[in-house]
């Protein structure tokens, strides 16, 4: 038994609770959104992993899913919007030893940060990516994001978006990744699997991560976080090594889900080193 850090009640441990900043606990996340289930199939594939947490090195940019470099309990990096990458990008240049995850949201990486993933993709950056994607940017109001479906209802689009969404698993595949997989927060297990095998692997690892958010999205659209769990377990299609055009977020079916690339080429710090430091190799 230990201690709650609020209240003093005597509590059995988490058995993740190593990795866990428990100073900021509780956190801000709103009942029914999907990103602490998420965050933990990261912490458990780093626990799956075997790889000493000092190994480790998390950055996240900003909004709800960007907080959850602050409250793993490695070295992280709470950056500024749409700068993970980059960041990530340069700890990893730094010390290639480290396994650098960015642990961030749809409209930090793919809008503001969009155009540092599809470099960091072409480059072959050995980091793992996780998209948190709720389909609206839920810390700042539920404006409509890169990812909303067409038609969809946010703050900004009251009466529908009139946009395409990315094919975020097509775009990732067409800037250069090597390992890329989609899953829901609801398969938490495969989500943790894909997770420690992207960071087990060399090169750019994408792994997009379904989820609800019932306050600025789900209000808006009439959508309760039950109902979209229903869709995920009812609709969803796993069919691994599909190609990424067939990914789009449809109207028709349920989201496809799986592994759809696991490829291997030379990284980036393997090329340089190659490069300038021919005798350390």
């Amino acid at each position: 038994m230990t201690q709650h850090p609020n209240d003093g009640a005597a509590r059995e441990a988490h058995p993740l609770e190593d990795l866990v900043r428990m100073d900021r606990i509780p956190h801000i996340w709103c009942p029914g959104c999907g990103i602490g289930s998420v965050f933990t199939a990261c912490l458990t594939a780093i626990r799956q992993s075997g790889i000493p947490h000092e190994q480790f090195a998390m950055v996240s940019g900003i909004g709800c899913s960007g907080r959850g470099a602050g409250y793993i309990n490695i070295d992280s990096f709470h950056t500024t919007h749409g700068r993970a990458i980059p960041f990530a990008t340069g700890i990893k240049m730094a010390n290639p030893g480290l396994n650098v995850i960015v642990f961030s949201g749809d409209g930090d990486l793919f809008a503001i940060g969009g155009n540092h993933f599809i470099h960091a993709a072409r480059r072959n950056m050995d980091i793992t990516v996780v998209c948190v994607n709720n389909l609206t940017y839920g810390m700042t109001g539920g404006q409509v994001a890169a990812t909303t479906p067409h038609m969809a209802r946010s703050s900004t689009t009251v009466v529908g978006n009139p946009e395409t969404p990315f094919n975020l698993p097509l775009l990732a595949y067409a800037a250069g990744a090597t390992y890329i997989a989609r899953w829901t927060m609801l398969h938490a297990r495969d989500l943790a699997d894909a997770i420690e095998a992207a960071i087990r692997r060399r090169g750019f690892s994408f792994i997009e991560a379904l989820s609800p958010c019932p306050v600025n999205y789900g209000r808006r659209n009439r959508e309760k976080p039950l109902d979209t769990l229903k869709f995920y377990q009812e609709k969803a299609i796993i069919k691994n090594g599909a190609h990424p055009a067939e990914l789009d977020m449809s109207d028709t079916r349920g989201p496809i889900l799986g592994k759809f690339l696991d490829i291997d080429k030379p990284t980036h710090d393997e090329v340089y080193k190659k490069m300038y430091w021919p005798e350390e190799g």
